[in-house]
């Protein structure tokens, strides 16, 4: 048996790279940040019996995650014939709102299976495997290398771990709140508006590398959100009250996802004005700095 734990990852703007022929060199320039909830995985194997229909079984816990394919594809790539294969996903954050939920599934079921069938694959090339299930499935661009790694991160070199770069940025201690509203297709979404994400989302990583501060990437978040098209008037509602608040604010791609990083004396005063907003799921948390592990019981 083995346990892996992949943390959520937001993404407050980016630039996706999709022309390379590798798909281990495909991804996204962009900024976000890993937050202590996410995915943890667990894998029981056992040999496969005459009664075993297929050899496997995939289990949600907590949030609903409804299609299974990204796990699917993971277990394809390992070695499970002549095994059963047992799997719990416990989803803390909700599924298609903006958190790489399906990165974080894909990472932790390939560190959970590297583990438990002693594989001894390292633990970027594990990692690999689920960036190119994530390009598989259409499921995302750059979350698996993003919370490979953890913390609040800049994306200066597109691709899976390994081959892509990010430059992680220190920050003392904060708060980080959110309050979603409802799902958005990421593949849909990236389809749609591709010529406009690409245009601003490369400038803007320029711009961060050169700032590297919390704050500003907040505003350039929610400039690259009104630049898309992916604002709804319930998501601007919350921005401006809590703008008139003198709270900086970013949204998640792709969900209806507003976020707001600030020092933990804030917490109260952001809490306040979300609550008002019944219909939206508040998830408070705190930045995840050390990325998708083996966790050890």
């Amino acid at each position: 048996m083995a346990t892996a734990f992949c943390p959520a990852h937001i993404t407050g703007f980016f630039k996706a790279e999709l022309n390379k022929e590798d798909s281990k060199q495909l991804g996204s320039l962009g900024a976000g940040f890993s937050i202590q909830k996410g995915v943890k995985t667990t894998v029981t194997i056992r040999n496969k019996t005459k009664h075993d229909i297929s050899n496997f079984t995939i289990k949600v816990n907590g949030f609903e995650s409804g299609d299974m394919k990204v796990s699917k594809v993971v277990l394809s790539k390992f070695p499970t014939k002549e095994k059963f294969v047992d799997v719990i996903h416990e989803i803390d954050v909700p599924v298609g709102y903006g958190f790489g939920s399906s990165a974080a599934v894909a990472l932790s079921l390939s560190i959970a299976l590297n583990d438990a069938l002693e594989c001894k694959l390292s633990k970027i090339k594990v990692a690999q495997i689920a960036h190119d299930v994530e390009i598989e499935c259409k499921t995302g661009l750059g979350d698996v290398l993003a919370s490979y790694h953890g913390g609040f991160e800049i994306r200066d070199k597109p691709g899976a771990p390994g081959i892509g770069h990010v430059q992680k940025i220190a920050l003392n201690e904060i708060s980080i709140i959110m309050i979603c509203f409802s799902p958005i297709s990421t593949s849909k979404f990236i389809k749609e508006r591709l010529p406009q994400i690409n245009g601003l989302g490369g400038k803007m990583v320029n711009k961060l590398l050169e700032s590297k501060n919390y704050e500003h990437f907040q505003e350039m978040s929610l400039e690259f959100a009104k630049y898309v098209d992916v604002m709804t008037p319930r998501m601007q509602k919350v921005v401006n009250e809590l703008s008139k608040n003198n709270i900086k604010c970013g949204i998640a791609l792709f969900g209806e996802t507003i976020f707001s990083m600030i020092p933990k004396e804030n917490e109260n005063k952001v809490l306040k004005i979300l609550k008002k907003y019944s219909d939206g799921i508040i998830i408070k948390s705190k930045l995840d700095n050390v990325g998708a592990r083996v966790l050890h019981n």
